[in-house]
Protein backbone atom coordinates (compact mmCIF):
# COMPACT_ATOMS: atom_id res chain seq x y z
CA UNK A 1 0.00 0.00 0.00
CA UNK A 2 1.71 3.53 -1.08
CA UNK A 3 0.89 5.20 2.42
CA UNK A 4 3.00 2.97 4.11
CA UNK A 5 5.43 3.30 1.39
CA UNK A 6 5.38 7.37 2.14
CA UNK A 7 5.05 7.02 6.30
CA UNK A 8 8.14 8.14 8.09
CA UNK A 9 8.97 9.35 11.69
CA UNK A 10 8.71 12.53 10.94
CA UNK A 11 5.31 12.29 9.14
CA UNK A 12 4.16 10.41 11.85
CA UNK A 13 5.50 12.79 14.27
CA UNK A 14 4.23 15.50 12.89
CA UNK A 15 0.60 13.84 13.07
CA UNK A 16 0.46 13.38 16.68
CA UNK A 17 2.11 16.92 17.65
CA UNK A 18 -0.66 18.49 15.54
CA UNK A 19 -2.77 16.33 17.80
CA UNK A 20 -1.21 17.18 21.17
CA UNK A 21 -1.46 20.78 19.77
CA UNK A 22 -4.73 21.08 18.51
CA UNK A 23 -6.19 19.02 21.25
CA UNK A 24 -4.52 20.18 24.99
CA UNK A 25 -4.85 23.30 23.36
CA UNK A 26 -8.12 23.77 23.02
CA UNK A 27 -10.04 21.14 24.37
CA UNK A 28 -11.10 22.62 27.63
CA UNK A 29 -13.11 25.48 25.51
CA UNK A 30 -15.22 22.68 23.71
CA UNK A 31 -16.11 21.37 27.36
CA UNK A 32 -17.00 24.85 28.42
CA UNK A 33 -19.35 25.15 25.45
CA UNK A 34 -21.08 21.71 26.51
CA UNK A 35 -21.32 22.74 30.35
CA UNK A 36 -22.90 26.20 29.21
CA UNK A 37 -25.84 24.43 27.27
CA UNK A 38 -26.37 21.98 30.76
CA UNK A 39 -24.76 18.92 29.23
CA UNK A 40 -24.51 15.98 31.38
CA UNK A 41 -21.35 13.79 31.13
CA UNK A 42 -22.50 11.36 28.47
CA UNK A 43 -23.30 14.50 26.41
CA UNK A 44 -19.94 15.86 27.04
CA UNK A 45 -18.44 12.34 25.81
CA UNK A 46 -20.56 12.34 22.92
CA UNK A 47 -19.78 15.75 21.97
CA UNK A 48 -15.86 14.07 22.09
CA UNK A 49 -17.21 10.84 20.13
CA UNK A 50 -18.48 13.29 17.20
CA UNK A 51 -15.57 15.69 17.14
CA UNK A 52 -12.90 12.80 17.09
CA UNK A 53 -14.96 10.92 14.59
CA UNK A 54 -15.61 13.99 12.15
CA UNK A 55 -12.21 15.56 12.57
CA UNK A 56 -10.65 11.92 12.08
CA UNK A 57 -12.67 10.82 8.88
CA UNK A 58 -12.49 14.21 7.55
CA UNK A 59 -8.76 14.08 7.43
CA UNK A 60 -8.28 10.40 6.49
CA UNK A 61 -10.04 10.17 3.65
CA UNK A 62 -9.74 13.00 1.73
CA UNK A 63 -6.16 12.80 2.56
CA UNK A 64 -5.50 9.34 0.96
CA UNK A 65 -7.77 10.10 -1.76
CA UNK A 66 -6.03 13.34 -2.79
CA UNK A 67 -2.48 12.45 -1.49
CA UNK A 68 -2.51 15.42 -0.22
CA UNK A 69 -2.33 16.80 3.75
CA UNK A 70 -6.30 17.72 4.17
CA UNK A 71 -6.20 18.49 8.02
CA UNK A 72 -10.00 18.88 9.79
CA UNK A 73 -10.33 20.53 13.01
CA UNK A 74 -12.81 21.33 15.44
CA UNK A 75 -14.01 25.49 15.56
CA UNK A 76 -12.03 26.62 18.68
CA UNK A 77 -13.50 30.29 18.21
CA UNK A 78 -16.66 28.75 17.78
CA UNK A 79 -16.98 26.62 20.90
CA UNK A 80 -16.19 30.22 22.72
CA UNK A 81 -18.82 31.68 20.87
CA UNK A 82 -21.42 29.15 22.10
CA UNK A 83 -19.91 29.30 25.56
CA UNK A 84 -20.95 32.95 25.64
CA UNK A 85 -24.38 33.16 23.97
CA UNK A 86 -25.63 29.70 25.15
CA UNK A 87 -27.42 31.92 28.14
CA UNK A 88 -31.31 31.14 27.94
CA UNK A 89 -31.09 28.05 25.31
CA UNK A 90 -31.17 24.27 25.55
CA UNK A 91 -29.04 21.32 24.37
CA UNK A 92 -31.55 20.94 21.67
CA UNK A 93 -31.43 24.43 20.91
CA UNK A 94 -27.51 24.22 20.22
CA UNK A 95 -28.00 21.19 18.10
CA UNK A 96 -31.30 23.24 15.99
CA UNK A 97 -27.93 25.83 15.66
CA UNK A 98 -25.62 23.98 14.73
CA UNK A 99 -27.31 22.13 11.63
CA UNK A 100 -28.39 25.88 10.61
CA UNK A 101 -24.57 26.55 10.60
CA UNK A 102 -23.83 23.20 8.97
CA UNK A 103 -26.01 24.47 6.27
CA UNK A 104 -25.00 27.74 5.71
CA UNK A 105 -21.21 26.65 5.60
CA UNK A 106 -21.97 23.49 2.96
CA UNK A 107 -23.99 26.45 0.87
CA UNK A 108 -20.74 28.07 0.86
CA UNK A 109 -18.48 24.95 -0.36
CA UNK A 110 -21.57 23.91 -3.07
CA UNK A 111 -21.75 27.53 -4.74
CA UNK A 112 -17.77 27.79 -4.93
CA UNK A 113 -18.40 31.57 -3.18
CA UNK A 114 -15.95 31.22 -0.50
CA UNK A 115 -13.10 29.65 -2.65
CA UNK A 116 -13.79 32.55 -5.21
CA UNK A 117 -13.30 34.82 -2.61
CA UNK A 118 -9.80 33.44 -1.48
CA UNK A 119 -8.79 33.39 -4.80
CA UNK A 120 -9.16 37.05 -5.21
CA UNK A 121 -6.80 37.71 -1.84
CA UNK A 122 -3.22 38.38 -3.11
CA UNK A 123 -0.42 35.51 -1.96
CA UNK A 124 1.54 38.38 -0.08
CA UNK A 125 -1.69 39.22 2.28
CA UNK A 126 -2.33 35.27 2.32
CA UNK A 127 1.08 34.44 3.69
CA UNK A 128 0.67 37.75 5.92
CA UNK A 129 -2.39 36.06 7.85
CA UNK A 130 -1.29 32.34 8.38
CA UNK A 131 2.36 33.96 9.24
CA UNK A 132 0.38 36.45 12.15
CA UNK A 133 -2.12 33.42 13.02
CA UNK A 134 0.91 31.32 13.69
CA UNK A 135 2.89 33.94 15.43
CA UNK A 136 1.35 33.97 18.70
CA UNK A 137 2.28 30.22 19.06
CA UNK A 138 5.88 30.79 18.45
CA UNK A 139 5.80 33.52 21.39
CA UNK A 140 3.84 31.42 23.64
CA UNK A 141 6.62 28.86 23.02
CA UNK A 142 9.18 31.13 24.28
CA UNK A 143 7.39 32.76 27.01
CA UNK A 144 6.75 28.93 28.11
CA UNK A 145 10.43 29.94 29.71
CA UNK A 146 8.96 32.24 32.52
CA UNK A 147 7.46 29.10 34.24
CA UNK A 148 9.56 26.01 32.83
CA UNK A 149 13.22 27.46 31.57
CA UNK A 150 15.30 24.45 31.75
CA UNK A 151 12.14 22.21 30.10
CA UNK A 152 12.36 25.03 27.10
CA UNK A 153 16.14 25.58 26.75
CA UNK A 154 16.44 21.80 26.43
CA UNK A 155 14.16 21.35 23.78
CA UNK A 156 15.28 24.38 22.15
CA UNK A 157 18.95 23.09 21.34
CA UNK A 158 17.52 19.87 21.37
CA UNK A 159 15.79 21.52 17.82
CA UNK A 160 18.77 23.21 17.23
CA UNK A 161 21.23 20.16 17.25
CA UNK A 162 18.33 18.57 15.53
CA UNK A 163 18.22 20.74 12.52
CA UNK A 164 22.30 20.82 12.19
CA UNK A 165 22.47 17.33 12.58
CA UNK A 166 19.34 15.40 11.11
CA UNK A 167 17.04 17.50 9.85
CA UNK A 168 14.05 15.45 9.05
CA UNK A 169 14.18 14.42 12.57
CA UNK A 170 14.88 17.89 14.42
CA UNK A 171 11.02 17.98 15.85
CA UNK A 172 10.78 14.49 16.92
CA UNK A 173 13.74 14.55 18.87
CA UNK A 174 12.73 17.69 20.91
CA UNK A 175 9.41 15.87 21.47
CA UNK A 176 11.20 12.77 22.86
CA UNK A 177 13.51 15.58 24.77
CA UNK A 178 10.65 16.95 26.39
CA UNK A 179 8.44 13.89 27.27
CA UNK A 180 11.89 12.05 28.44
CA UNK A 181 12.94 15.18 30.47
CA UNK A 182 8.62 15.50 32.46
CA UNK A 183 8.32 11.87 32.86
CA UNK A 184 11.91 12.05 34.58
CA UNK A 185 11.25 15.47 36.89
CA UNK A 186 7.34 13.67 37.77
CA UNK A 187 5.53 15.81 35.67
CA UNK A 188 3.56 13.91 33.62
CA UNK A 189 0.32 13.28 35.86
CA UNK A 190 -2.29 10.81 34.50
CA UNK A 191 -4.96 10.44 36.32
CA UNK A 192 -9.14 9.58 35.90
CA UNK A 193 -8.10 7.01 33.41
CA UNK A 194 -11.27 4.84 32.38
CA UNK A 195 -10.89 2.32 29.30
CA UNK A 196 -13.92 2.23 28.00
CA UNK A 197 -15.48 3.28 24.72
CA UNK A 198 -17.28 6.46 24.12
CA UNK A 199 -21.02 6.22 23.60
CA UNK A 200 -23.03 8.59 21.33
CA UNK A 201 -25.93 10.34 22.46
CA UNK A 202 -28.37 11.63 20.09
CA UNK A 203 -30.21 14.95 21.13
CA UNK A 204 -33.13 15.43 19.09
CA UNK A 205 -33.15 19.46 17.36
CA UNK A 206 -35.26 22.21 17.75
CA UNK A 207 -35.42 25.09 15.51
CA UNK A 208 -36.05 28.92 16.61
CA UNK A 209 -35.36 32.07 14.87
CA UNK A 210 -33.53 33.34 18.24
CA UNK A 211 -31.17 30.25 18.33
CA UNK A 212 -30.44 31.11 14.45
CA UNK A 213 -29.36 34.17 15.00
CA UNK A 214 -27.81 34.44 19.00
CA UNK A 215 -26.16 30.88 17.83
CA UNK A 216 -26.30 29.81 13.91
CA UNK A 217 -24.84 33.14 12.79
CA UNK A 218 -22.11 33.68 14.97
CA UNK A 219 -20.62 30.55 14.76
CA UNK A 220 -21.10 30.46 11.21
CA UNK A 221 -19.03 33.53 10.92
CA UNK A 222 -16.62 32.88 13.37
CA UNK A 223 -15.95 29.20 11.51
CA UNK A 224 -15.66 30.71 8.14
CA UNK A 225 -13.60 33.66 8.77
CA UNK A 226 -11.37 32.42 12.19
CA UNK A 227 -10.90 29.26 11.16
CA UNK A 228 -11.45 28.55 7.42
CA UNK A 229 -9.78 31.67 5.95
CA UNK A 230 -6.38 31.27 7.51
CA UNK A 231 -7.10 27.34 7.13
CA UNK A 232 -6.75 27.95 2.91
CA UNK A 233 -3.98 30.32 3.78
CA UNK A 234 -1.78 27.47 5.00
CA UNK A 235 -2.60 25.35 2.34
CA UNK A 236 -1.73 28.05 -0.58
CA UNK A 237 1.07 29.04 1.37
CA UNK A 238 2.52 25.34 1.69
CA UNK A 239 1.99 24.96 -2.51
CA UNK A 240 -1.19 22.78 -2.38
CA UNK A 241 -3.59 22.82 -4.90
CA UNK A 242 -7.06 21.09 -3.58
CA UNK A 243 -10.39 21.17 -4.62
CA UNK A 244 -11.48 23.57 -2.04
CA UNK A 245 -15.23 23.86 -2.72
CA UNK A 246 -15.40 20.37 -1.85
CA UNK A 247 -13.53 19.89 1.43
CA UNK A 248 -15.81 22.65 2.62
CA UNK A 249 -19.04 21.19 1.73
CA UNK A 250 -17.50 17.80 3.14
CA UNK A 251 -17.42 19.74 6.50
CA UNK A 252 -20.54 21.34 6.29
CA UNK A 253 -21.93 17.93 5.35
CA UNK A 254 -19.98 15.85 8.09
CA UNK A 255 -21.12 18.86 10.50
CA UNK A 256 -24.57 18.30 10.02
CA UNK A 257 -24.72 14.54 10.46
CA UNK A 258 -22.88 14.55 13.47
CA UNK A 259 -24.69 17.98 14.68
CA UNK A 260 -27.27 15.33 17.04
CA UNK A 261 -24.28 13.78 18.79
CA UNK A 262 -22.23 17.15 19.57
CA UNK A 263 -20.69 17.92 16.24
CA UNK A 264 -21.06 21.47 16.21
CA UNK A 265 -18.54 22.66 13.61
CA UNK A 266 -15.88 21.16 11.66
CA UNK A 267 -13.60 23.24 9.86
CA UNK A 268 -10.18 23.71 7.58
CA UNK A 269 -7.02 23.51 10.29
CA UNK A 270 -4.52 26.47 10.07
CA UNK A 271 -2.06 25.31 13.53
CA UNK A 272 -1.86 21.76 13.18
CA UNK A 273 -2.21 22.16 8.97
CA UNK A 274 1.18 24.02 8.92
CA UNK A 275 2.37 21.53 11.09
CA UNK A 276 1.76 18.57 8.51
CA UNK A 277 2.05 20.78 5.80
CA UNK A 278 5.53 22.27 6.56
CA UNK A 279 9.16 21.06 5.76
CA UNK A 280 9.77 19.89 8.96
CA UNK A 281 6.75 16.87 8.74
CA UNK A 282 9.02 15.63 4.99
CA UNK A 283 11.06 17.33 2.75
CA UNK A 284 8.83 15.90 -0.06
CA UNK A 285 5.40 17.46 -0.30
CA UNK A 286 3.64 14.61 -1.77
CA UNK A 287 4.41 12.88 1.22
CA UNK A 288 3.37 14.85 3.83
CA UNK A 289 -0.40 13.58 3.66
CA UNK A 290 0.74 10.76 5.99
CA UNK A 291 0.80 13.32 8.91
CA UNK A 292 -2.76 14.04 7.80
CA UNK A 293 -3.84 11.07 8.08
CA UNK A 294 -1.58 9.87 10.71
CA UNK A 295 -3.21 12.87 12.91
CA UNK A 296 -6.74 12.00 11.86
CA UNK A 297 -6.47 8.41 12.98
CA UNK A 298 -5.10 9.30 16.69
CA UNK A 299 -8.52 11.76 16.60
CA UNK A 300 -10.51 9.03 15.79
CA UNK A 301 -8.98 6.83 18.62
CA UNK A 302 -9.59 10.24 20.64
CA UNK A 303 -13.57 10.17 19.46
CA UNK A 304 -13.51 6.27 20.37
CA UNK A 305 -12.06 5.66 23.72
CA UNK A 306 -12.59 9.96 24.77
CA UNK A 307 -11.78 9.34 28.55
CA UNK A 308 -8.79 7.70 28.12
CA UNK A 309 -7.22 9.74 24.87
CA UNK A 310 -8.52 12.82 26.68
CA UNK A 311 -6.33 12.13 30.06
CA UNK A 312 -3.09 10.96 28.61
CA UNK A 313 -2.63 14.27 26.28
CA UNK A 314 -4.06 16.60 29.38
CA UNK A 315 -1.10 14.59 31.03
CA UNK A 316 1.36 16.81 29.11
CA UNK A 317 2.76 19.88 30.97
CA UNK A 318 1.19 23.27 29.47
CA UNK A 319 4.99 24.64 29.06
CA UNK A 320 5.79 21.59 26.95
CA UNK A 321 2.78 21.45 24.50
CA UNK A 322 3.69 25.30 24.05
CA UNK A 323 7.25 25.17 23.65
CA UNK A 324 6.71 22.14 21.06
CA UNK A 325 4.00 24.03 18.61
CA UNK A 326 6.73 27.20 18.83
CA UNK A 327 9.04 25.42 17.55
CA UNK A 328 7.66 22.35 15.32
CA UNK A 329 6.10 26.54 13.59
CA UNK A 330 9.27 27.44 13.39
CA UNK A 331 10.02 26.93 9.65
CA UNK A 332 6.51 28.43 8.51
CA UNK A 333 5.94 31.14 10.22
CA UNK A 334 9.48 32.00 8.63
CA UNK A 335 8.43 30.80 5.39
CA UNK A 336 5.29 33.14 5.27
CA UNK A 337 6.99 35.89 6.80
CA UNK A 338 9.14 35.49 3.35
CA UNK A 339 6.70 35.30 1.16
CA UNK A 340 4.77 38.34 2.70
CA UNK A 341 7.67 40.57 2.51
CA UNK A 342 8.88 39.50 -0.71
CA UNK A 343 7.16 41.80 -2.87
CA UNK A 344 7.90 45.65 -2.10
CA UNK A 345 4.80 46.18 -3.50
CA UNK A 346 2.15 44.59 -1.16
CA UNK A 347 4.92 44.73 1.81
CA UNK A 348 3.21 47.59 3.63
CA UNK A 349 -0.38 46.18 3.03
CA UNK A 350 1.18 42.38 4.21
CA UNK A 351 2.47 43.85 7.42
CA UNK A 352 -0.45 45.51 8.22
CA UNK A 353 -2.11 41.99 8.05
CA UNK A 354 0.47 40.25 10.20
CA UNK A 355 0.50 42.87 12.89
CA UNK A 356 -3.86 42.97 13.35
CA UNK A 357 -3.94 39.06 12.86
CA UNK A 358 -1.13 38.73 15.49
CA UNK A 359 -2.71 41.22 17.65
CA UNK A 360 -5.42 39.01 18.62
CA UNK A 361 -8.13 41.56 18.53
CA UNK A 362 -11.55 40.50 18.27
CA UNK A 363 -14.33 43.16 17.19
CA UNK A 364 -17.93 42.12 17.06
CA UNK A 365 -17.15 38.43 17.74
CA UNK A 366 -15.35 38.13 14.94
CA UNK A 367 -11.08 37.31 15.48
CA UNK A 368 -8.52 38.95 14.24
CA UNK A 369 -7.65 36.43 11.46
CA UNK A 370 -11.06 38.26 9.33
CA UNK A 371 -9.71 41.59 10.42
CA UNK A 372 -5.98 41.56 9.57
CA UNK A 373 -7.34 40.62 5.82
CA UNK A 374 -9.57 43.35 5.97
CA UNK A 375 -6.74 45.54 7.41
CA UNK A 376 -4.34 44.48 4.33
CA UNK A 377 -7.27 44.36 1.59
CA UNK A 378 -7.82 47.99 2.47
CA UNK A 379 -3.98 49.45 2.49
CA UNK A 380 -3.52 47.42 -0.50
CA UNK A 381 -6.40 49.15 -2.03
CA UNK A 382 -5.73 52.75 -0.92
CA UNK A 383 -2.11 51.97 -1.95
CA UNK A 384 -3.49 51.09 -5.60
CA UNK A 385 -6.04 54.14 -5.78
CA UNK A 386 -2.96 56.13 -4.81
CA UNK A 387 -0.97 54.99 -7.72
CA UNK A 388 -3.64 55.46 -10.49
CA UNK A 389 -4.17 59.33 -9.43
Amino acid sequence: MPFFKDLSLSTATAGFVAVLVGFTSSVAIVFQAALAFSATPAQITSWMWALGLGMGLCSVLPSLWLRKPVMVAWSTPGAAVLAVAAAGFNMADAVGAFMVSALLITLCGVTGVFEKLMHRIPVAIASALLAGVLARFGLQGFAAAQSALPLVLLMLLAYLLGKRFAGRYAVPLTLLVGVVYVVARGQFNVTGLQLSLAMPVFTAPQFSFSAAVSLALPLFIVTMASQNLPGVAAIRAAGYDMPLSKIISMTGIATLVLAPFGGFALNLSAITAAICMGKEAHPDPARRYTAAVTCGVIYIGIGLFGAVVTALLAAFPKELIAAIAGLALLGTISAGLASALGDEKHREAAIITFLVTLSGVVIAGVGSAFWGVVAGTLALFVQNLRRSE
